[in-house]
């Protein structure tokens, strides 16, 4: 069965051609996500340590959403807008993690929005 989760999102907000999270065979795709604040829908620059726990929260939230947690996540991939960054994220992102890691891709890639970092995980559910 799948089923579509979005967390608690400003009154109308559309995210366009995607879905925050995708629920399927007890797991949980989670879209790539950045600094923005769910609320009023507004990115939220700031350095990189800023937007990666920004970022991690917001992940968070869609998980919990989806019945699931950062506890469960599997896999990550992690687009950095400035791979120079890769020590300072790594420190907050492992912060959020206890016990086995999940896997993870990191890369170097070109954000919307002067972003630093944007985040997409799969996880299970349950």
């Amino acid at each position: 069965m799948e089923k579509v989760v979005h967390p608690d999102r400003a009154e109308g907000f559309v995210t366009g051609a995607y879905s925050d999270g995708v629920v399927i065979d007890g797991m949980v795709y989670v879209s790539g996500q950045a600094s923005v604040d769910f609320k009023s829908s507004k990115f939220e620059l700031g350095t990189i340590e800023e937007e990666t726990h920004r970022t991690m929260q917001n992940l968070k939230a869609i998980l919990e959403s989806a019945g699931s947690s950062l506890d469960k996540v599997v896999k990550c991939t992690v687009h950095l807008a400035d791979i120079n960054d890769f020590n300072r994220y790594n420190e907050i992102y492992a912060s959020y993690f206890s016990g086995v890691r999940p896997a993870r891709t990191t890369v170097q890639s070109v954000l919307a929005e002067n972003l630093k970092v944007e985040i997409d995980c799969i996880a299970k559910v349950g």
